[in-house]
This record gives structure tokens, C-alpha cells and sequence, in this order.
């Protein structure tokens, strides 16, 4: 590649990199900023994510029958909200060293605690980390428009990786190609 070859590169390489940055800095800062939270998610004192509280047995055969402790964390949200909502689960975290069990509904990014043993509401609190992971990943898109099969999260992830993989290319390669110019200015 000779000289203006190379200038020529160089300039369009610049321009891919200062067009895309222009693009994207909006996206970047906030996934940087959502992963940084995530990262200090359980060292948040339970603000982002609620510290995972203790029950009285981890013996599962002693444990109250999942079905009833399902109806005690509904019971719990439907008294804490004062009105009907939606008590779709989310998900069931069966946490049996620490004798509890954690159900996390799927509106509200609600979490219910409760002893799995004597059934005991632990803990009623928001997983705000849940709310930041969706916002990081862009799935808070599918949330909202209601697409089950996560297409919107699978293209925003793939396109920022793209992404990132170009800003690194092309930042490098304005970090080296200058110098790489300078050797062949030398050796010529």
C-alpha cells in the first residue's frame, strides 16, 4: 500500500469512527452506565437488588408446599399495592441453604421473600437491578411492545457488539496508522 493508499484509508477510517461515535454515544454511555450499577448490584445494601434474606430451615422436607407459599407472596403484594394487579410470576428462586424462597413477579419488578418453612413474609421489595439488566441489554423494548421472542434484545446486542468491535478497530488503527505512516516516510 503505498503513501496516498494510505492517507486515503486513514481518512475514511476516521470518518467510520467519528460518524459511528456521533451514532452511538447516547447507546454507549448507557450501557456503560447500567453495567457499572449492575456490577455493585449486591453491594448496593439491597437499594438495586434485595439482600436475600434468611429462613428458619433448609431442610426441604420441613418447607410449607410451594403453592402456599405462592399464595402468601401474593397475598403480600395484593396488601402492599391496595388494588388488583397482575401476579404473574416471573420467575421462582429457591434459595435452600438460606431456607427461603423468592418469587419474582413479572409486572412491577416486585420480590417477595418468604420463609420457606413457617411462611413468613422476609422481604417485600423492588429488584431494581432486574429493571437496569433490561435496560442494558435493550430487552426493556421487547418488554414494553410486547414481543415474546426477544428479537429486539438479539438485534441491539449484536449491533452493539458490532459496534464496539468497530470503535476498537478503527480507534486503533488511528492510534497505529499514523505511525506506521512515519516508518514508511522513514524507510522510503
Amino acid at each position: 500500500m503505498d503513501r496516498k493508499q494510505h492517507t486515503n484509508l486513514l481518512r475514511l477510517v476516521r470518518k467510520i469512527h467519528r460518524s459511528l461515535g456521533i451514532f452511538l454515544f447516547a447507546l454507549f454511555l448507557v450501557i456503560a452506565l447500567t453495567g457499572i450499577l449492575l456490577g455493585w448490584k449486591k453491594h448496593s445494601s439491597g437499594y438495586l437488588l434485595p439482600d436475600t434474606q434468611k429462613g428458619t430451615s433448609s431442610d426441604l422436607s420441613q418447607w410449607l408446599p410451594l403453592d402456599s407459599l405462592n399464595q402468601i407472596a401474593d397475598r403480600a403484594i395484593l396488601e402492599k399495592l391496595g388494588q388488583p394487579t397482575d401476579l404473574s410470576l416471573n420467575r421462582i428462586d429457591i434459595r435452600k441453604d438460606k431456607g427461603s424462597a423468592k418469587f419474582l413477579y413479572a409486572h412491577g419488578y416486585w420480590e417477595v421473600q418468604v420463609d420457606g418453612k413457617t411462611g413468613t413474609v422476609l422481604g417485600l421489595n423492588r429488584r431494581r437491578s432486574d429493571w437496569l439488566e433490561q435496560v442494558h441489554d435493550g430487552s426493556i423494548v421487547d418488554a414494553y411492545f410486547q414481543i415474546g421472542k426477544g428479537y429486539i434484545k438479539l438485534i441491539y446486542t449484536s449491533l452493539m457488539g458490532l459496534s464496539l468491535l468497530t470503535f476498537s478497530l478503527t480507534g486503533f488503527w488511528l492510534w497505529y496508522g499514523p505511525k506506521w505512516m512515519r516508518k514508511i516516510r522513514q524507510g522510503s
